[in-house]
């Protein structure tokens, strides 16, 4: 039985990463901040055979104990702070946590037990203002927001980590992948829930940024099975996940409200409080790598998604009412 320690475990990845994991028989620890975590509640009642551990990507001797205490054979760095509008408000955290959390868990690591296989969760929005497309593993990053920057850096310590102490450590450049499980801050995941909210009768309107930002947006529980095949391979490697598809927000816009038989221009509205100070116009993934090397490819259509983000958050608001 192999043992696995997600950090970031109450995020979407880490709970279809655990589940996923579990279903490998797989031991899996995943890694909480405080006794009192909110949703620790949740996670145990979704994924009842999780073991949580006490860590903090902040706390460099937490990682330490946490990685002692679990003897993983494979850590996944999934934790971050992730919404990328909230790192322009606080910048200073999100490279605290998003960038020097990774340099804390490859020490910890490599204190503790440089045998033990490392993922860190790279970002697509690396890539920023784009240099060409689509974007593959040998495209130049030039990162626009501080989330982007906090993960650029995470993605080259990972790099040197792995050249500088033989680590086995490696990067899943991972394009947009959402669920029902997104946080609602997110803005597919805004969508579907305004869409079943405005079909219930809850909500008037839906009030957005750019309409016109295109992104390759695929199912965050296919992506986190190229996480897992990433650390079984003979040698560490790098790689882009992603469906090699484009959409607007606004296809995702017009997919969603035509789940439920609703004319968007009726409900949506743009606002400028929503527009990101700098935009990232345009991200498309090249997937071939891991297609060659992993056998990984994405398994659910754009539609598939939307609609099944749709439906979820139909079936929340509904149990809600009731």
């Amino acid at each position: 039985m192999k043992t696995a320690l997600i950090t970031g475990i109450t995020g979407q990845d880490g709970m279809y990463l655990a589940e996923h994991l579990l279903s490998l028989g797989y031991r899996v620890y995943g890694m909480i901040r405080g006794q009192a975590n909110p949703k620790r509640p949740q996670l145990e009642r979704i994924i009842p055979n999780i073991e949580l551990v006490e860590g903090d990507l902040l706390d460099q001797g937490s990682l330490i104990a946490a990685v002692e205490i679990t003897g993983p054979d494979e850590v996944y760095n999934l934790g971050a702070i992730s919404f990328v509008p909230l790192s322009w408000k606080q910048a200073e955290l999100t490279a605290d946590t998003t960038g020097l959390g990774v340099l804390r868990m490859l020490e910890a690591i490599r204190i503790v037990n440089k045998n033990i296989r490392f993922y860190q969760a790279s970002s697509s929005e690396m890539f920023g203002k784009v240099r060409e497309t689509p974007q593959s593993e040998q495209t130049p990053f030039h990162p626009r927001s501080p989330y982007g920057v906090a993960k650029t850096y995470g993605h080259y310590i990972t790099v040197n980590y792995r050249e500088s102490y033989g680590i086995y450590a490696v990067s899943g450049i991972c394009f947009n992948h959402e669920s029902p499980r997104r946080g609602l801050e997110f803005v597919t995941r805004k969508i579907s829930n305004a869409v079943a909210r405005i079909k219930l009768g809850k909500q008037r309107e839906l009030l957005l940024g750019n309409l016109d930002a295109k992104r390759d947006w695929g199912f965050a529980g296919d992506y986190v099975k190229a996480m897992h095949l990433m650390l079984q391979q003979d040698e560490p490697e790098d790689y882009v996940i992603a469906t090699g598809k484009t959409h607007s927000v606004l296809d995702f816009v017009q997919q969603a409200f035509g789940r439920v038989g609703l004319d968007w221009r009726e409900y949506v509205r743009t606002d400028p409080k929503f527009m990101r100070p700098a935009e990232v116009e345009l991200l498309v993934g090249d997937p071939s790598k891991a297609e060659r090397k992993l056998g990984w490819r994405a398994t659910t259509s754009f539609e598939e998604l939307v609609a099944m983000m749709v439906e979820a958050d139909l079936a929340l608001e509904r149990r809600q009412r009731d």
